[in-house]
């Protein structure tokens, strides 16, 4: 059976392309974009889970591209 990982992020709308393809080169798949609660939109993706632990490099490479998105440290 596959497990899942899932993560969450803002999306700027004019920066939306950008930042679904570097979700996408880490393997995350968009699975839906929603309005979030204060008016902005949010992409949900997920990625299934390996059994060697591998993903773990690629949580630290997504966390640093949402840094990036959400005007942090890149």
């Amino acid at each position: 059976m596959t497990t899942w990982e899932y993560v969450t992020t803002p999306l700027l709308i004019h920066n939306t392309a950008a930042i679904l393809n570097n979700w996408g080169k880490q393997g995350w798949e968009l699975v839906q974009v929603v309005q979030g609660p204060e008016g902005g939109l949010v992409a949900y993706f997920k990625r299934p889970v390996t059994q060697d632990g591998s993903n773990e490099t690629g949580l630290a490479a997504a966390a640093q591209a949402a840094r990036q998105f959400d005007g942090g440290a890149a």
